[in-house]
């Protein structure tokens, strides 16, 4: 078990720098997002987010599955680096040819067509991490994340300065577009430099069949996921138009603020954490899920609880007034997100075992599922039903086809479930704590600081081990000025 405390200590470290630089970025990206609602309208957002949901589905599949293969490679990393960067480049190129020519049709089928050049230029910017996938790799592979944090943050405040001088100058949804460019172009450099892995290109047709078979059932599965997260977008831009899909942007954005920070930091070191554990054997494996799921559902459910319970005044607060239809929406995409986060986790779990074609049939299940029922839900109840529709399969579709998918690969459920229990505990009464005390608080403000923080007071009372809170206020008795 000293093997599971060392990989342990290098996944910590990498998991504070990863959590540490998207604090960072997410914070900037909130005021960002709130500069932008105010130079922009909610016809730029709905444009955005047609070409953001094409961009992302890409994003999935881009490099062929190369960062992962790179990543839970057993060996060198030198004697693949060659073949992994040639195979990782012509899949990014191939693929921006291909959206290139499909840009107008889908354009047209989303129901707008001034997102054409919009998907065009943020597409290029997949472009760079199909360059710059290999060295990504690296980092996390070395748990160097904070090389990569810093690296991020970087192409951020390029992102930020471009699409925000744009806006105020009367560009629209081309500044979000030229903005994400300019800050992937920097970040992609950056990483480059601090990965330190040599650039050469070359072939080799067994390595190449390795990282593929690997890679791409796996790419496919996170191709799918790609269109779970963003076939609404598709979905509810056809069927209601861009002003109304602009207010689901807004609430899925929010929802998306969890994910972006919590998710991508635990991605950045769960993949090569476990991929260390299946290689020791599967005790170790199973006392890293052990570890693993009540953490993050400790992180995850109370966001998710405040969020879903406490919608309108998290949307008024933020947003002003004229964005509460979003908040409707947001208290289904609030459960959608703890669904998702879970997944994740389980995704990677999986992929670590090498059961990569497990999460390519469960997500292209989940997606089965999805697609006519938001339909229905949008036609039916606007934004809100198709929210809805989403927060049901996630639940009813997609959790219990991952508990399967788990079991067979020789983690047990059970073990996953055990470690739920608690955070799930502390949430329904944290829930009624909210909803209790905004019914007697008036004003967004009053309401997330009274009926918020009770709410948080109480999950971390009912949830944190009591050893840990007694330590924790040792510490800062200790450490308070005499």
């Amino acid at each position: 078990m000293s093997e599971v405390g060392d990989i342990g200590r290098k996944a910590g470290r990498g998991l504070r720098w990863s959590l540490l630089g998207n604090l960072v970025m997410k914070a900037g990206s909130f005021v960002m997002s709130l500069i932008l609602a105010r130079l922009l309208v909610p016809e730029d957002f709905g444009v955005f987010a047609i070409a953001l949901a094409a961009t992302q589905f890409v994003i999935y599949i881009n490099d062929a599955g190369v960062i992962a293969a790179t990543v839970q490679w057993r060996g060198r990393l030198e004697e693949i680096a060659p073949t992994a960067t040639v195979v990782a480049i012509l899949s990014s190129v191939a693929l921006y040819a291909l959206f290139w020519v499909i840009a107008p049709f889908y354009a047209r089928l989303a129901g707008s067509e001034d997102a054409i050049w919009v998907i065009r230029i943020l597409m290029a910017t997949n472009l760079v991490y199909g360059l710059t996938a290999v060295r990504s790799a690296a980092l996390m592979r070395r748990f160097e994340q904070d090389k990569l944090a810093w690296a991020n943050l970087a192409g951020f405040v390029a992102n930020a300065s471009v699409s925000i001088t744009l806006a105020a100058n009367g560009a629209g949804a081309y500044s979000f577009a030229w903005g994400q460019l300019s800050g992937g172009v920097l970040t992609g450099v950056l990483v480059v430099v601090l990965a330190r892995v040599r650039i050469e290109l070359g072939f080799d047709r067994v390595q190449a069949a390795r990282l593929l078979r690997f890679g791409l059932p796996l790419c496919v599965s996170l191709g799918i996921e790609g269109l779970l997260l963003n076939v609404d977008s598709v979905i509810v831009g056809d069927v209601l138009g861009p002003v109304w899909l602009g207010f689901y942007l807004l609430a899925f954005n929010i929802s998306s603020w969890v994910p972006g920070l919590v998710g991508t930091a635990v991605r950045y070191v769960a993949l090569p954490s476990f991929a260390r554990l299946a290689e020791e054997g599967a005790e170790s494996m199973r006392e890293g899920v052990r570890r693993a799921v009540p953490l993050l559902a400790g992180m995850v459910l109370p966001i998710a609880v405040l969020m879903g319970t406490l919608a309108p005044s998290v949307v008024e607060f933020l947003y002003g007034p004229s964005w509460l239809p979003a908040a409707q929406v947001l208290r289904f995409l609030a459960i959608v997100m703890a669904v998702r986060m879970l997944t994740l986790l389980i995704t990677d779990i999986l992929a670590a075992l090498g059961r990569t074609k497990a999460t390519m049939w469960v997500n292209l299940c989940w997606a089965v599922a999805l697609v006519p029922a938001l339909l229905l839900g949008a036609r039916l109840d606007g934004i809100q039903g198709a929210a809805m529709a989403h927060a049901v399969i996630a639940v009813v579709v997609a959790l219990p086809l991952l508990a399967v998918a788990l079991n067979r690969s020789g983690v047990p459920v059970g073990l996953v479930g055990a470690g739920l229990v608690r955070p799930l505990v502390g949430a329904v009464p944290a829930g009624l704590v909210m909803a209790g005390l905004a019914a007697v608080v008036d004003g967004a403000f009053a309401e997330l600081c009274v009926a918020g923080g009770g709410g948080l007071l109480l999950f971390t009372l009912v949830v944190v081990p009591r050893a840990a809170l007694t330590r924790l206020v040792r510490q800062r008795r200790a450490h308070a000025p005499l």
